[in-house]
């Protein structure tokens, strides 16, 4: 199920676009200024951010910019603000969409969708990764090993995910904290090193000797098929 952070300080607006992205199965999440918004992105990890640029504590293009310091997860603008220069800045910062108010419903919510399928892998193949010990499913956002499904807590996957995405490129230790927990982490290195061997002992063979999970001492880790 497509998890939404709704992001606005106009409570009105905020209701109806709960209402209707429930009426379609979203899970939907709100928040009413930016720092509010940062907290909740990076505690539920939604799959689309919906981000309203006139906020009371900061302006939305700042939002984006702290959002894209450490994700990668695409944001729908939606702003009474019109001029071209305004909406320049905020594609330049990161948003991935903009929707001027007043909006139909039916045009915000396909371009959601788009946004949603951008994010995803270009086809169903990319989507399943498969090694010799077992398989992960980005879209279902399941683990499979022996015949059998693993489970994962949030934040076991969450790290999965980010390395399995990377495509075998060292992803850096700050970059992996602040992804999973949030742009306040830089250096609380210990939680990589516990939720690495959390995974290992679920997924790897021989978790001392990982094939999958690599470790680069000092600099962060990889996974590799």
């Amino acid at each position: 199920m497509t998890r939404v952070l709704v992001v606005d300080d106009d409570p009105a607006m905020v209701r109806a676009l709960v209402i209707n992205l429930k009426a379609r199965s979203y899970e939907v999440d709100s928040a009413h200024d930016g720092a509010a918004a940062l907290r909740a992105a990076a505690a539920h990890h939604p799959d689309v951010v919906v981000l309203d640029l006139g906020l009371p504590d900061m302006d939305g293009v700042e939002v984006i910019r702290q959002l894209r310091g450490w994700s990668r997860v695409p944001v729908l603008v939606l702003s009474a603000r019109h001029a071209s220069d305004e909406k320049v800045q905020a594609l330049d910062a990161g948003a991935d969409d903009y929707v001027t108010k007043p909006f139909g419903m039916d045009e915000l919510l396909a371009r959601l969708r788009a946004a949603v399928r951008r994010a995803e892998p270009a086809d169903g193949g990319d989507a399943v990764v498969e090694t010799a010990g077992f398989t992960v499913d980005l879209a279902a956002k399941k683990v499979n090993r022996d015949g059998r499904d693993i489970r994962l807590t949030p934040t076991e996957w969450h790290l999965l995910e980010v390395l399995v995405r990377a495509g075998g490129r060292l992803v850096a230790q700050k970059q992996l904290l602040r992804e999973v927990w949030g742009p306040s982490y830089g250096k609380e290195t210990n939680y990589l090193r516990v939720y690495m061997a959390q995974l290992r002992r679920k997924l790897e063979a021989d978790p001392s000797h990982p094939r999958h999970l690599i470790t680069e001492p000092g600099m962060g880790y990889r996974f590799e098929k």
